[in-house]
């Protein structure tokens, strides 16, 4: 089984950097990316309505993320490259971060729901930081939840018959208010991406003086 031999983040990530730059560049920045309808920016978190399932089958909503920095990610559990990649990255960014992690809620909602269910994205995430909480539930729902983070997707057939999903690579970052600060780019080093994630919790800590 393929997600098996994903032996853990840290050695993962290494080993997929090199073949996965050139896929990802075309899939997220060249002639392979998706066509955005909306370029405005996501909505807060509280102006979004989805109801979902984690990784354990409890339901989620966005306004449980309100109260916290959060980190989101859409992807699915059969993609080849730019998930496993991202999320060993967000797995180092959480390694850095340490003990300030549990001050963070972390998500990685699939846009394949047809294939991740609970029990497949439970499986999928524990090859990762254990921070990472996986989403899925129905179709429509997912629908909801994109729309409202501005993320896209679709469905793409294979060679071989079978498909795959194009999908938004950007980590969407939102303060503790459930406000919209930054996106963390697919190609974006660790020596930035990480000051973007403390800068959304110092404004936690403004907030809260």
């Amino acid at each position: 089984m393929r997600r098996r031999a994903i032996l853990g983040y840290g050695a993962g990530g290494v080993a997929a950097l090199g073949l996965t730059l050139l896929a990802g560049w075309w899939q997220v920045d060249g002639s392979g990316a998706l066509a955005r309808e909306d370029d405005g920016r996501p909505l807060p978190l509280t102006a979004m309505e989805f109801d979902l399932v984690d990784h354990e089958g409890r339901p989620v909503s966005p306004d449980m993320l309100v109260g916290q920095p959060s980190l989101v990610f859409f992807g699915f559990t059969f993609c080849p490259d730019v998930c496993p990649t991202t999320l060993a990255d967000i797995s180092g960014w959480l390694d850095e971060l340490g003990t300030a992690t549990h001050e963070l809620n972390v998500v990685f909602i699939t846009v394949d729901p047809e294939r991740d269910d609970v029990e497949a994205m439970a499986e999928y995430v524990g090859y990762f930081h254990p921070a990472i909480r996986g989403w899925t539930g129905l179709e429509e729902q997912i629908v909801r939840a994109a729309e409202g983070f501005r993320a896209t997707y679709e469905r793409a057939t294979t060679d071989s018959g079978d498909y795959t999903m194009n999908h938004t690579s950007s980590v969407f970052l939102f303060d503790a208010a459930g406000r919209f600060v930054s996106t963390v780019d697919y190609h974006e080093p660790r020596e930035f991406a990480v000051p973007k994630i403390r800068r959304a919790m110092e404004q936690e800590t403004e907030g809260a003086t």
